[in-house]
């Protein structure tokens, strides 16, 4: 049985996009759990081996279009596209947490920690956080006073007190509460 592993990183983050990833594996990898329980070694060792040895599809949605979409929605169009993407036959997609985006799909299913107790998924998790992380250390050269590649866009102190600083730039999330209450200052 093929399965589809749907998995999101970012959705709470103050800046950089959003991204969803969809894994169908086709060998059994060892390893394989939640990328938050993982090094970033780990994690990057393991994508090399998903992506040699998967189908994946994954998909960007920028901070500006989380913005005008709200997160709900972003994040459904982000999950529908990268199972889009994938070019092998599937039975089944197993997204993690208790809310389907994915709820027009009849093989589409919710299962809670499914990061941690589903490979596909696990394996999304995996290859989304990778491919997200680089993405905001490499972007952190064009935007070094925010220091990306540290906090790679979420509410923590340092990218707090960067704000404060440096007020937002064209990637923060100008919807979200912490930016709103910045610009009200």
């Amino acid at each position: 049985m093929n399965v589809v592993g749907v998995d999101e990183v970012g959705r709470g983050c103050w800046a950089g996009p959003l991204v969803v990833a969809a894994v169908v594996l086709h060998k059994r990898l060892r390893g394989l759990k939640d990328s938050k329980l993982l090094t970033r070694t780990q994690r990057e060792i393991l994508a090399v081996r998903i992506h040699k040895h998967a189908s994946i599809g994954i998909s960007w949605i920028q901070p500006a279009d989380v913005d005008r979409l709200g997160l709900t929605e972003a994040t459904r169009q982000a999950a529908a596209e990268a199972v889009a993407q994938l070019t092998c036959g599937y039975d089944q997609i197993i997204m993690d947490g208790n809310y389907n985006y994915l709820s027009s799909n009849p093989k589409a299913i919710t299962l809670i920690k499914a990061d941690n107790l589903v490979p596909a998924v696990s394996a999304a998790s995996i290859v989304a956080k990778v491919a997200r992380d680089n993405y905001m250390r490499d972007i952190a050269q064009q935007f070094p006073q925010y220091q990306f590649d540290k906090h790679v866009g979420y509410g923590t102190r340092l990218h707090r007190d960067m704000l404060a600083l440096h007020g937002a730039c064209e990637l923060h999330r100008l919807s979200w509460q912490p930016l709103k209450n910045l610009q009200n200052v």
